[in-house]
């Protein structure tokens, strides 16, 4: 089903139950959803807006952002999100490459919006009559698509988000949407709860998954921005089943202080991707909230869906891993000549399944280098281990040299973050006159009156590390950096700490 046939569906069966309840606290009913994007796509329509145009929402994560999503899907044209966190050449950079026939922003992120852009300027709503009245146009219809339900047209652009480089989109059509629905939800309807929108809605995991709250006819609850404390308070007031998001707002959430008064006991599962959660915070938040903890590994090109590890898992599993392959996806290891390596050797991880994207928008280039032989190249270096496990070693351009022996910072990090001191942990490399380059062990530390020295770090990975892998240094902060999209920014830490030798040449 498509996304404009997925929203029209869930108006005839959920009607008036709260679809989205904005951080002001008024809802937005699934019927409310349906009736206002008919008529903001007959508005964008109005504008200028049909078929295979793209149209770009500068907007933060409130019902305006979700009700443009849907007029759009219901005309045919694109959308993409741009993160309202990107600093303006950053939006800029988007902007560029998605070339949108239209933008919606609010004014206060117009900055970095090319002047030639055709746009139009977002007050956001304070009750459903007034989303999108800027749009609206009254007395106006939907135009009549030839084609409403075709799998084949395209339905989003999802940028990625990387520390380095151009940004790119990864493009899906109605075919992977409903392929990524399916992978969870099959084709069942109703039975979803009270759930939070832990993310911005232009990350891939809302852009990607909105058929799929739908169709469970979830009520999901908006933040302004998200705090530690609103999402504790939300979670225990409305006794939500789940917690989802990125493994950093969870350790922020386990260093609320008052997490303990808040009465977490609905919770059963915690569902963490994004980034690698460590495994003192795995274990933490399992014993803490009292509920099973998945890590979801996968990224914008797979769809949001990759592998995970299982809530009834082991603890080398839950604590060491991520899991195995989830719905259709498929998983091997390569070498350079792009040949599956044998279990227990590093490689890159590849993916192939029915949910990932169908290419990058406007780059050809880059779509051939990333998909290739219908596989997704990843750029994530891992192996495969006797249970089938798949195991994280870093990326591909992450991994040094320490006197011509391969280093690769995730499986180092996933050892020292075990350590009793060690609250979070990333390892950089540093030039070194002797070595080529060393490993620094930049750390976040439980007590930061007491933090791990360099020793201790050394002494807990000598066991389970070959030598030339044990940091040669160590600088202790307060917090890791994260980039918009709430994953670990290595170039930071690399300018901050350390200097990488380039190999590729």
């Amino acid at each position: 089903m498509t996304l404009a046939a997925t929203v029209r569906e869930a108006a005839r069966r959920f009607g008036d139950h709260p679809a989205f309840v904005a951080a002001a606290g008024w809802p937005l009913s699934y019927a409310e959803l349906d009736q206002r994007s008919d008529a903001a796509a007959a508005g964008l329509a109005a504008h200028g807006v049909g078929p295979g145009d793209v149209v770009a929402l500068v907007l933060p994560s409130t019902p305006d952002y979700l009700v443009a999503y849907a007029a759009t899907a219901k005309l045919g044209a694109i959308t993409t999100g741009v993160n309202p966190r990107l600093a303006p050449p950053e939006r800029a950079a988007v902007l560029g490459i998605a070339d949108p026939a239209l933008v919606l922003a609010t004014t206060d992120l117009v900055a970095g919006i090319p002047d030639d852009v055709r746009r139009v300027a977002i007050t956001p709503a304070s009750r459903p009559d007034d989303l999108l009245r800027e749009v609206e146009v009254l007395g106006a219809t939907v135009p009549s698509l030839a084609d409403p339900d075709d799998p084949e047209r395209l339905v989003a652009i999802i940028f990625t988000s990387g520390t380095t480089g151009t940004p790119r989109g990864a493009v899906f059509g109605n075919r992977e949407l409903a392929a990524i629905t399916a992978s969870d939800v099959g084709d069942r309807w109703g039975g979803g709860g009270a759930m939070l929108a832990a993310t911005q809605f232009a990350h891939i995991g809302f852009m990607t998954k909105l058929p799929w709250y739908l169709q469970l006819g979830t009520t999901t609850y908006l933040l302004d921005r998200w705090r530690s404390g609103d999402v504790l308070r939300l979670v225990a007031e409305h006794r939500m089943a789940s917690v989802g998001g990125v493994a950093p707002q969870m350790a922020l959430l386990l260093r609320d202080p008052d997490f303990d008064r808040y009465d977490l006991s609905a919770v059963q599962t915690i569902v963490m991707g994004g980034a690698l959660s460590p495994p003192a915070l795995v274990a933490e938040a399992r014993a803490r909230f009292g509920a099973a903890y998945s890590i979801r590994y996968s990224s914008t090109e797979c769809g949001g869906v990759g592998t995970g590890t299982a809530f009834d898992a082991d603890d080398d599993e839950a604590l060491q891993t991520v899991g195995r392959p989830r719905g259709d996806v498929q998983l091997e290891v390569r070498d350079d000549h792009d040949r599956p390596v044998p279990d227990g050797d590093v490689g890159e991880i590849c993916l192939r399944s029915s949910c990932m994207m169908r290419g990058y928008w406007h780059d050809d280039q880059a779509t051939a280098e990333t998909l290739r032989g219908g596989w997704l190249h990843t750029g994530d270096l891992g192996r495969i281990d006797g249970r089938g496990l798949l195991r994280l070693a870093g990326r591909n351009k992450e991994m040094f040299i320490r006197g011509g022996y391969n280093v690769y910072p995730v499986e180092v990090e996933s050892v020292l973050a075990s350590h009793p001191k060690v609250r979070d942990v990333a390892v950089v490399p540093r030039a070194d006159p002797v070595m080529g380059e060393v490993g620094v062990a930049v750390v976040v530390p439980r007590d930061p009156a007491d933090p791990p020295d360099l020793a201790d770090l050394r002494a807990f990975a000598a066991p389970r590390l070959a030598a030339y892998k044990w940091p040669e240094a160590v600088e202790v902060v307060a917090d890791l950096p994260l980039t918009a999209m709430q994953k670990l920014d290595r170039g930071q830490l690399r300018h901050r700490f350390g200097h990488a030798v380039d190999h590729t040449g």
